[in-house]
């Protein structure tokens, strides 16, 4: 694959702006509510190392990854400062997709029968693992086709789920950066919290406490709070 990290659309260009853009707005976010949270995130990824990465895949990441990179190569520790899953360094998405490649090559070897019609599988090898918590990952999926960039879940003891994603990387930090600043919920589910420590914190909306502790909801500073 000769052209790793290369943006070639509009739309490309597109999404890497709407990535840069969130992130910037979820940067200040935190620095000015949930200062712990902010230091957590890590500076952005060596280049080199994205393209290393790309390369050992065989994946190309899309250009909104490629942004959301060159922001944040991740967290320096796990923190629960995104819905669903914290987002990792490139390093560990290269292990974690070389894990459940190695997986599920044994897994199959030990399995006659084929995936179920209409079913996802269980892993794919062009799914990059961009965020992952306890070996449940937020997966982009790069296979060809018109849902091509699209954000899914893959469980450890599940097959892989996309009902209820992101069309785009891009879609969902949108939809994080708007939530911060203006209230809600992302994807009608997951809400912004502060715990006693001033950390932020996604739990599902209603939520009052974290281990026995109480949880604020976050300000939202375009509601004038």
């Amino acid at each position: 694959m000769s052209d790793h990290g290369t943006t070639g659309t509009a739309g490309d260009e597109a999404r890497a702006r709407a990535v840069r853009d969130a992130w910037a707005r979820i940067d200040a976010w935190m620095r000015a509510h949930a200062p712990d949270s902010y230091e957590v995130l890590a500076p952005p990824a060596d280049p080199a190392a994205v393209e290393a990465a790309q390369a050992e895949m065989g994946v190309g990441f899309p250009a909104d990854l490629l942004a959301s990179l060159a922001c944040h190569d991740g967290l320096r520790h796990w923190d629960n400062c995104l819905p669903l899953r914290p987002p990792e360094p490139v390093a560990r998405i290269v292990d974690h997709w070389q894990m459940c490649v190695e997986i599920d090559e044994d897994n199959r070897a030990d399995e006659d029968e084929p995936e179920p019609e209409g079913e996802e599988p269980w892993w794919h090898p062009q799914w990059i693992p961009w965020a992952q918590s306890d070996g449940d990952a937020q997966i982009i999926d790069m296979r060809p086709g018109p849902a091509q960039g699209r954000l899914g879940m893959a469980y450890h003891d599940d097959c892989g789920v996309f009902t209820g994603g992101w069309p785009s990387l891009a879609a969902y930090l949108t939809e994080v950066a708007d939530v911060l600043e203006k209230g809600g919920a992302v994807g009608g589910t997951w809400a912004p919290f502060l715990t006693t420590e001033g950390e932020l914190w996604w739990s599902l909306k209603g939520e009052t406490q974290l281990n026995g502790e109480p949880l604020v909801p976050a300000p939202a500073p375009a509601a004038g709070t």
